[in-house]
């Protein structure tokens, strides 16, 4: 992918607190709970954010919407994000800022290798981490001049949204999983624990997307008991 042409693109835009402000992001994600934490993120950045939740989702939005700044989460339930990154990479007028996001940690290099110029790594929550990576892949005229806050605030998501993703990942356990559904469910499950620092969690995903982790019906039916007690945590939370 080529350096943008910077009269492509229009003046700096941002202030000393709002950073991003005035920007266009949109968010290709099919996590609530990290979406929600890119939510409060451009809340405070003064970004103006839409969401896809698939592939599908983000070329319709794409159709007729010019964002300043794409957001693709690596694993998305009908396909892979670096597919989306390297179609995007290659559009003309080009999208001044393109990142990846995921919770692997193989996932960056193949974000990049796909035409992403950065990438958030999950949990997100570090407000200043989140600001630097996007005006990092900005085209130069497109960054705020002078000084900039370097904010300290964690942005913590709302729980409910946690609860969805639960909920999503209880109703994909009792479909019938194949080897396509499997690997999604514990990519999906694995980025989710990583959001909400669920570390027993994650080691389940971790087992659940292993070939060699024994009967899958018994690392299911686990997997269940552990995401309705969940559930149950987070209604007490809220």
């Amino acid at each position: 992918m080529s350096d943008p042409d910077p009269l492509s693109f229009p003046p700096p835009r941002g202030t000393t607190q709002r950073p991003l402000f005035g920007m266009k992001l949109l968010l290709v994600e099919d996590s609530r709970f990290a979406a929600e934490a890119v939510r409060l993120m451009c809340l405070k950045s003064g970004a103006r954010l839409r969401r896809a939740d698939s592939l599908q989702a983000a070329h319709r939005h794409l159709a007729s919407y010019r964002p300043d700044v794409v957001i693709v989460d690596m694993g998305l339930p009908d396909g892979c994000g670096d597919a989306l990154i390297a179609e995007l990479a290659g559009m003309e007028p080009e999208i001044p800022a393109l990142l990846g996001l995921s919770g692997d940690p193989w996932a960056e290099d193949q974000a990049i290798a796909a035409g992403a110029r950065g990438f958030l790594h999950k949990p997100l929550g570090a407000l200043a981490a989140f600001q630097h990576a996007i005006l990092s892949a900005l085209p130069f005229n497109m960054q705020p001049t002078g000084p900039r806050l370097t904010p300290s605030d964690l942005v913590v998501p709302d729980w409910l949204a946690l609860k969805d993703d639960l909920d999503h990942v209880a109703e994909l356990l009792h479909d019938p999983v194949d080897s396509r559904n499997l690997s999604y469910l514990s990519q999906f499950l694995s980025g989710i624990a990583k959001s909400a620092g669920d570390t027993d969690l994650h080691k389940m995903a971790e087992v659940l997307g292993a070939t060699d982790a024994g009967p899958k019906d018994q690392i299911i039916g686990k997997l269940q008991a552990m995401i309705t007690a969940r559930n149950s945590n987070v209604i007490e939370l809220v």
